[in-house]
């Protein structure tokens, strides 16, 4: 019987190095795919239909999110964003391990769909020091810096709902100690479903 890929949904602060960290647990989990999301805004350069994004119009993803096609869906600062059920079961059904980078209520909305999902958040080093860089980086405008302050508020108190919690001090260390509590996670799970097989 082929074996069951695990979903493994991350998340983190804006600006905590997640993407890093990310690329590392690629290189070290060779199984692991992205869940290509649907998306309203239009392709950046280089970017293409299918590997990035599904780039769909306004209202194609309304219609999408009226036929209950998305697990979990979310409007940011101008666009919609998405990640397609089908998409999911296709890749966990071929055996794939599959990453959600998506932030905490889009987590909750997964775990209810897919219980076994695993959900690991990024901390930064110190939640100031986040705080300092994000003032400090000056790309912000007045109002995007106070929504990316209050959404680093409004996460934080979500952290306590994930399964796994982690430091990125150095990102590739970061990368080992999830990679190695999703080893672990995976046994747990496979073990469990082979006593389900048994018993049908």
């Amino acid at each position: 019987m082929q074996k069951r890929g695990m979903l493994i949904v991350i998340s983190g602060f804006s600006g905590v190095g997640k993407s890093t960290v990310i690329s590392h647990m690629f290189d070290a989990m060779p199984n692991l795919r992205f869940s290509v999301s649907c998306t309203s805004r239009k392709p950046r350069a280089g970017e293409k239909e299918g590997v990035d994004y599904y780039y769909v119009t306004e209202e194609e993803f309304a219609r999408r999110v009226a036929n209950n096609e998305f697990v979990e869906y979310t409007r940011t600062f101008t666009n919609c964003y998405g990640t397609l059920k089908c998409e999911i079961d296709r890749l966990l059904s071929e055996g794939y391990d599959i990453l959600l980078d998506i932030n905490s209520v889009g987590a909750k909305n997964i775990k209810k769909v897919y219980p076994d999902a695993v959900t690991v958040f990024i901390n930064p080093p110190s939640l100031e020091e986040l705080k300092k860089r994000l003032v400090g980086r000056g790309s912000e405008t007045p109002d995007s810096l106070k929504k990316r302050l209050d959404e680093i508020e409004f996460e934080r108190k979500a952290i306590p709902f994930y399964d796994f919690v982690v430091v990125n001090d150095v990102a590739l260390d970061c990368s080992n100690k999830i990679v190695a509590f999703l080893e672990n996670k995976r046994k747990e799970l496979n073990e469990k479903y082979a006593k389900e097989n048994s018993q049908n």
